[in-house]
């Protein structure tokens, strides 16, 4: 490693120089741009593409970087997005999102951070049996690589379901990664068990990086097997509720009321049971078929010891997953679901959130980013800039 030192009339400027990758370094410098050491972090500017209500954006305002906007194609988010991240909300298609609506929240010398978690559900295996019916929201993501391309943002960050990495009908994030790499950007993925990183749910997420400074990647795993954040440690203070009760002093601690049958399922469902453990009479049709038989979390309750399973849009349903609650006869409440996303109490969903049904806050809450993977991102971002030899500062 050589260090040289060149004095300007102003300023220091200390270059360093790997003498083994010169050339592909240099190659790699954003040509506008003027680097050198400091101390003292720039500020870090965030846009968040598809940015719903807000979690990936709150995760990351939560470690220091500033969240400018926010762009996402439903008007309902606006509340939830702007109340909790005090940043501007974009209702607008990304497809007709334009390099200058994106570039006019970015100030000067910041280091700008262009983010975007595109919508998942074309890549699930759901949009392998419909090939035909979700062909535009393939391109999503197409469209976010056009916007880095003429926005040219320091850093990239992206998240994703990790069957976007084997999608069959598109090799979406091949061709998203590609696209990177030309726009001489370092380029890392993984597939993140959450964990690993504090999120009490076995949710699994494909997460990127890229950065126009140097190499970049996610920070080590936070947690271990021995210290994995559990239901316990997140729902068992909650005022307990019978199914379909509110509670008075949090309205969306509440959960879904129960026909007759399901009472008696829910009733029959020993801890960290299932359906499997029901007497013949309360079984449904499909679960007496061989296909039914591999389903087997349907109706299931949690266990206290282990983490919750992945929230979806359908989280406060028993029907619909291991969503019953360990020991209470009931399905979570939003409010169980939401804590599990790694939301804080103060969390604002909603101008009227005892007026929302629990169908609407279920969606909102499992089509989120949670909050701590927000976190992890902001952290790797913050370490990458620390301790990389490049720092930007000057357009």
């Amino acid at each position: 490693m050589l260090t040289c030192s060149i004095l300007t009339y102003k300023h220091k400027i200390t270059y360093y120089y790997d003498m083994k990758n010169e050339n592909s370094l240099r190659n790699r410098m954003p040509k506008n741009k003027i680097y050198k050491r400091h101390r003292r972090l720039p500020s870090i500017e965030v846009v968040d593409l598809f940015c719903g209500i807000g979690g990936l954006s709150y995760g990351m305002k939560s470690k220091g970087l500033k969240i400018m906007a926010g762009f996402d194609l439903d008007w309902t988010c606006l509340y939830a997005y702007e109340t909790n991240n005090e940043a501007k909300f974009i209702f607008k298609d990304i497809r007709k999102v334009q390099k200058e609506e994106i570039t006019s929240f970015y100030s000067k010398k910041s280091i700008k951070v262009l983010a975007g978690c595109a919508p998942c559900q074309p890549f699930s295996s759901y949009a392998f049996k419909n090939k035909n019916k979700d062909e535009k929201k393939y391109n999503l993501l197409y469209e976010f690589g056009r916007l880095v391309k003429d926005v040219q943002p320091d850093i990239v960050t992206m998240e994703n379901v990790p069957a976007i990495a084997s999608f069959k009908l598109q090799s979406v994030l091949e061709d998203f990664v590609r696209t990177l790499e030309l726009e001489r950007y370092y380029v890392s993925y993984k597939v993140v068990y959450c964990p690993d990183y504090g999120i009490p749910q076995k949710r699994k997420r494909l997460v990127l990086l890229a950065s126009k400074l140097g190499k970049i990647e996610l920070i080590p795993p936070t947690h271990q097997k021995n210290n994995y954040v559990t239901v316990r440690d997140v729902i068992s203070n909650l005022p307990p509720l019978q199914a379909g009760e509110e509670c008075p002093t949090d309205k969306l601690h509440r959960c879904r009321a129960l026909s007759t049958l399901n009472m008696r399922r829910i009733e029959a469902t020993p801890y960290g049971g299932s359906w499997k453990n029901w007497p013949e009479e309360l079984l449904l049709n499909c679960h007496k078929k061989e296909g039914g038989k591999s389903f087997g979390s349907v109706y299931g309750r949690m266990t206290w010891e282990e983490h919750a399973p992945t929230m979806t849009t359908l989280c406060t349903g028993i029907g619909n997953g291991r969503f019953g609650h360990p020991v209470q006869n009931r399905a979570i409440s939003a409010r169980e679901a939401a804590l599990f996303q790694t939301f804080p109490t103060t969390y604002k969903f909603f101008s009227n959130e005892q007026e929302v049904s629990l169908s609407k806050v279920s969606r909102y809450i499992g089509n989120a980013v949670p909050p701590r993977l927000g976190e992890v991102i902001a952290e790797s971002i913050k370490k990458h800039i620390r301790t990389h030899k490049w720092k930007t500062i000057v357009n």
